[in-house]
């Protein structure tokens, strides 16, 4: 009699998964700053694993564009390129946008989604949660702005595009932001959608869009 559970398998993290998921989260929580170079033998005694196994994170950080690899000088963390943030803020606006003026033909589960990263984020910003965690929540509205597309490939895309804006904010002015207002302008725009102004919280979107655009090469120190 065949063995009815032999098809089955189960994915173990692997330690050089662990280490590249907490040198992702040192760099988008801003403890690890662009051109910090990222020695193995040094990240290997600090955090209790092999010289290899740090070697292959590190490739799994270059390959996602969070880190770069340059002969003769090793790994650093990446350095926010403004030809990049510009490519990303366009192909945002462009997801985002789209998402919103799909408001009324969405699933209502893609609808309930929104307002729960909007309600989430609302709720980080009252308690005034960390830096980390309102870049976070807010990076979660903007995703689920394009989930109501219903393209899993789109949200795919969109993540992807948070990723890399994730380690540009990481890098830039991290003090006082105007998370309130956010907050505010997020449950507006809702508000917006359930009345069936759609035009106008799409453009709202765009607005806000152009405005972080603006907000974060100002902080690259482009004028």
């Amino acid at each position: 009699m065949s063995d009815p559970y032999a098809g089955l398998r189960v994915e173990v993290t692997s330690t050089v998964a662990r280490v590249a998921d907490e040198l992702r989260r040192a760099v988008f929580d801003g403890e690890l700053e662009s051109g910090t170079p990222l020695r193995e033998v040094a990240l290997a005694a600090s955090l209790g694993v092999a010289r290899s196994t740090v070697r292959e994170a590190l490739t799994v950080l270059v390959a996602e564009s969070i880190a770069t690899r340059e002969p003769n000088r090793g790994v650093t963390v990446a350095v926010p390129d403004v030809a990049s943030v510009r490519d990303v803020c366009r192909a945002r606006a462009v997801l985002e946008v789209a998402g919103v003026r799909h408001w009324a033909g969405a699933d209502e589960a893609a609808r309930t989604a929104v307002r729960a990263a909007v309600a989430a984020y609302t709720d980080a910003v009252g308690r005034e949660a960390s830096y980390a965690e309102l870049n976070e929540k807010h990076l979660a509205v903007h995703v689920s702005f394009v989930g109501l597309v219903g393209s899993p490939r789109l949200v795919a895309t969109a993540r992807s595009l948070v990723a890399e804006l994730k380690l540009v904010l990481a890098q830039i002015d991290r003090a006082e932001r105007n998370a309130h207002d956010q907050a505010h302008t997020h449950d507006a725009l809702v508000a917006m959608l359930d009345r069936g102004d759609v035009e106008g919280a799409a453009a709202e979107v765009e607005h806000h869009l152009a405005l972080a655009e603006q907000d974060i090469l100002r902080a690259l120190g482009v004028r």
